[in-house]
């Protein structure tokens, strides 16, 4: 499944490159898009310092330096393996209205190519809980965590226990995500079955965030045979709406 994304997200952004000189995407974190990331940060098919990187979401009130820190994350893994030159990340310990200004400034300032995004435990979208907001036109957002999302950073491992997960995270909007131009959803794993049924198989509704998605003309959800199980075979290979 990564391997297999990691393909489309090199041409993805190869393509980008191509007709514009240059690509802007943006990018997850968690278990979930590890592998995806490491072998993308591999390929040699694209020219990395013709990419501009944006973060997806991070925890308020961590430092980033801290285990969990997805500005840490995607450093360790992503944008110091490619030498990727401009990376907006979010700071989560600092002023929060002033990096929701800043950096949303400057993610509107052109269209973003491609997006990588996984989903949630509890269906959630970047750090788009249910039931989320569809509407608002805000870039980032300060966002409040539901119990169902901070107990699924603790079976990560990225926490000791649910007391030690931050509350609150600056978070992507839904808005924000589907102005781009194509997006990649990676969501491998058992755990993740029961959403990707109901992202599939349910009503597009704040209650299932990552659902807004089918509304998306250019998504491609990348899945395997473990998160696939849930879900109707013949929704599988269903065409797209």
């Amino acid at each position: 499944m990564s391997a297999a994304a990691a393909r489309h997200a090199e041409r993805a952004l190869a393509e980008a490159i191509d007709a514009r000189g240059h690509a802007r995407a943006i990018a997850a974190t968690g278990n979930s898009q590890l592998g995806f990331l490491h072998r993308l940060a591999a390929s040699t098919a694209v020219d990395w310092s013709r990419v501009e990187l944006f973060h997806l979401d991070e925890y308020v009130g961590i430092s980033a330096d801290h285990p969990a820190s997805f500005r840490r994350v995607l450093h360790e893994h992503f944008v110091d393996r490619t030498g990727i030159p401009t990376f907006h990340g979010l700071d989560g310990d600092g002023d929060l209205e002033a990096v929701r200004r800043t950096v949303g400034e400057k993610i509107q300032r052109a269209p973003i190519d491609v997006a990588f995004v996984g989903i949630g435990e509890n269906s959630h979208l970047a750090f788009n809980d249910p039931p989320a907001d569809f509407e608002t036109t805000d870039p980032y957002l300060v966002v409040t965590l539901d119990e169902a999302c901070r107990r699924q950073q603790v079976g990560e491992g990225w926490f000791p226990a649910l007391g030690d997960v931050p509350t609150r995270a600056l978070s992507m909007s839904v808005r924000q995500i589907l102005a781009a131009r194509e997006i990649l959803v990676m969501v491998p794993d058992q755990r993740k079955a029961a959403a990707v049924a109901a992202v599939l198989t349910g009503p597009i509704t704040p209650d299932v965030p990552a659902s807004i998605l089918r509304t998306h003309a250019r998504t491609t959800l990348y899945l395997d045979a473990a998160s696939a199980s849930m879900t109707d075979p013949d929704v599988l290979r269903r065409p797209p709406d």
